[in-house]
């Protein structure tokens, strides 16, 4: 894994990718809400010894952490197109959770960059309640993932044994896994900490909810092949998935995306888990 540094055209510093392979076949890959480009570790083993996978750090996370907002989907994909202006060719796109939107607008937005779309168990319009509160609904949804931002722990170790206990994790714990929690970790010792902005969580979670409608004109607009892969379990490893299955038919029967359900994984788990992982690298390399 090779760690590089986009220089970002607003003179806001940089945006962190990590490089993992050297084959000359790309897909850039972008990551859910509260995660960072090491949720791809499992998904890049897996590509063909061909193939390269450049996992962006969203602003905001992982080594992206000091690049400044604003945030929301509109600016993270166009820091993707970004990313894959600098290789000068066409390219795979993916994304996962959030990343998975953010990937959609950037391929509505900037059809010439890419070659294929790979959406991972996001990009469909969120169906929110008639007359709800967007903070509230927000508040239900990250608003867990967000207080583990402000907690500290005591070491490194004590913060991997943290994410060891989630219930969508703690019985497909392996090596990605805590190398995906370590890269996350900042501070010293007794103070150990996530270094996710939840400023950017917040943002881009509102984002979601109220400029729902606008994903489904994203849908609508593609002119690049697209496949959604998508989980039977959801963010708390139970059933049923985030992506709703009359929700799923709706988007394939309406628009050109076609979509395959992945068994037996949950909302993580479709990255990490290696039977999950080798299904979603053979949809990038266009196997499945």
């Amino acid at each position: 894994m090779q760690p590089l540094d986009i220089a970002l055209p607003d003179a806001a510093g940089a945006l962190r990718v990590l490089r993992f392979g050297d084959g000359d076949n790309l897909v850039v890959a972008a990551h859910g809400i509260t995660a960072s480009a090491m949720s791809f570790a499992a998904v890049a083993r897996a590509l063909p010894a061909d193939w390269s996978l450049l996992a962006v750090d969203l602003r905001g996370r992982g080594g992206s952490d000091q690049a400044p907002g604003p945030f929301g989907i509109d600016r993270h994909a166009a820091d993707l197109a970004v990313v894959a202006s600098q290789f000068g060719t066409p390219m795979v796109l993916a994304g996962q959770s959030l990343g998975a939107y953010v990937a959609l607008r950037a391929a509505a937005r900037f059809p010439e960059l890419f070659t294929r779309l790979v959406l991972i168990d996001g990009g469909l319009p969120l169906p929110v309640p008639e007359g709800a509160d967007p903070d509230a609904v927000l508040e239900a949804t990250v608003g867990p993932a967000v207080a583990r931002l402000k907690m500290t722990y005591p070491s490194e170790a004590a913060y991997v044994e943290f994410f060891q206990a989630h219930p969508a994790l703690s019985a497909a714990w392996n090596d990605d896994l805590t190398a995906y929690v370590r890269y996350d970790a900042v501070g010293e010792p007794g103070a150990i900490r996530s270094r996710v902005n939840p400023e950017a969580v917040y943002t881009d979670g509102r984002d979601l909810l109220v400029n729902a409608a606008s994903f489904g004109d994203d849908l609508a607009a593609l002119t690049i092949p697209a496949t959604l892969l998508y989980a039977p379990r959801g963010m708390f490893g139970q059933e049923p998935g985030l992506l709703a299955q009359p929700v799923v038919d709706h988007w394939t029967a309406t628009t050109a995306l076609t979509a395959h359900l992945i068994a037996d994984c949950n909302h993580y788990t479709i990255l990490t888990d290696p039977k999950p992982a080798e299904a979603v690298a053979r949809a990038i390399a266009g196997d499945e």
